[in-house]
């Protein structure tokens, strides 16, 4: 493993000499090489990986081609795309004519090909009994048209998997639907609380089974980023990872005294459906009092999902409970839909066919107050939220959130046998 922390962001200069650095260090003469890269929901820049990959490797690789890691996100348009690689699709043809951008696409069954199957035995095991039932394991086909794999992002806590980056930018970065519905349900089986900011889980050690059905080399490019700017790379095998685990632990995990009463939650723009804006639901649940109130303030959203928009309104919010409870109306609608459910609507109960939530989730967006109540989440006008309101003891107050995970300093957890036991 290479890698390199400091104390201080690097500059933009010193990242892309560390990446072209690192890259060279490797070899990939005559070589395919396709480098799998984050999309716009992750920040960090993107731009210069791009740059310091493309720049060492054409000419010098046999191919090097790209593909954005949008897992079940929208494609992007060409001038997001130009933004979020900061150069013109023009300049990309003038400079590198041979190389390649791609798009995954998650929901195309011609660009899906399965690599394995995760056994009910393999993935009871993994799971600790929670899945127990084949799984296949798929992904884009475009993976195994090439010699070398990169894999290159940030690392954060993650409300799925506990940390991200690494060989999720595989799965379910370029996977298809089915391990991906999968692996999301079997998160959320556990909860965000006890799986945000958790370096070894269940659903890690799913991604490593599904990952050895790839018979080819992977350099993981890891990075860590807080605000924005990089605090360290670190490159190689899954100890790259291990090591952007920690570091992302130290950055990007935030120790609080006392739980709050209320907590404004301001999405940053990146963040452009409830889809992803969710996260900031999932970094601050663990630090908001029982019956408290968490409010997504997003103006700028005006959809619940570009992509999953239609299920979720089927389904709405709710508790993992009441999914499970209820198991033979919602086992047919996908894994993926049902975790994101849970996740935005937090952890709570469900005796008797009464749900309880344990805290209130408002969503102040651009979404009116009727879909708000079909989709059984709070409504608050927006243009009536004043951040100054919230600079009591008992209130929080969190910009740009979503990537920074909040906990108690005390350790404690949110936990779901301790609200059934006071339902008691």
């Amino acid at each position: 493993m290479k890698g390199k922390a400091n104390s201080s962001p690097f500059s933009e200069q010193k990242f892309i000499s560390l990446l072209k650095e690192i890259i060279q260090s490797i070899d990939f003469k005559n070589q395919k090489v396709l480098a799998i890269i984050p999309d716009s929901t992750r920040s960090g820049p993107t731009g210069c990986l791009f740059k310091a990959i493309v720049e060492t490797l054409y000419g010098s690789a046999r191919k090097i081609d790209f593909m954005i890691a949008l897992g079940t996100h929208p494609v992007m348009s060409n001038h997001s795309l130009e933004k979020l690689l900061d150069i013109t699709y023009l300049e990309i043809k003038n400079q590198y004519p041979e190389t390649e951008i791609y798009q995954h696409r998650w929901d195309d069954s011609k660009e899906i090909i399965k690599i394995g199957t995760i056994t009910a035995e393999q993935i009871s095991e993994i799971s600790g009994g929670l899945l127990c039932e084949d799984i296949p394991v798929t992904i884009n086909r475009k993976v195994l048209e090439y010699d070398h794999i990169i894999l290159a992002g940030p690392v954060f806590p993650h409300e799925v998997v506990g940390f991200s980056g690494g060989y999720k930018y595989l799965f379910p970065g370029v996977s298809g639907p089915h391990f991906l519905h999968k692996f999301h349900w079997l998160g959320a089986l556990i909860t965000n609380p006890k799986i945000n900011g958790t370096k070894h889980t269940p659903v890690r050690d799913a991604i490593n089974k599904a990952v050895s059905f790839i018979n080819k080399p992977l350099t993981q490019i890891c990075y860590v980023v807080k605000e924005k700017k990089v605090y360290g790379v670190f490159a190689g095998d899954e100890n790259a990872w291990s090591a952007a685990a920690d570091l992302s632990a130290q950055l990007n995990i935030k120790y609080v005294d006392k739980s709050y009463s209320r907590v404004l939650s301001m999405a940053p723009k990146m963040y452009d459906d409830i889809w992803t804006a969710g996260k900031c639901m999932y970094k601050l649940e663990p630090v908001v009092v029982d019956n408290g109130t968490l409010i997504i303030y997003a103006p700028h959203i005006t959809e619940v999902s570009y992509t999953h928009g239609k299920y979720i309104k089927q389904v709405g919010y709710h508790t993992r409970d009441y999914f499970l409870k209820q198991w033979e109306v919602f086992k047919n609608f996908p894994g993926g839909i049902l975790a994101h459910s849970t996740h935005v609507k937090g952890i709570g109960t469900f005796i008797d066919g009464v749900e309880k939530p344990r805290i209130k989730v408002c969503l102040a967006t651009g979404i009116d107050r009727e879909t708000c109540r079909q989709i059984n989440l709070e409504y608050i006008n927006p243009d009536t939220v004043d951040s100054f309101s919230f600079n009591d003891e008992d209130s929080l107050v969190v910009k740009d959130a979503g990537e920074v995970l909040f906990r108690l300093k005390d350790g404690t957890v949110p936990d779901i046998d301790a609200l059934y036991r006071k339902s008691k």
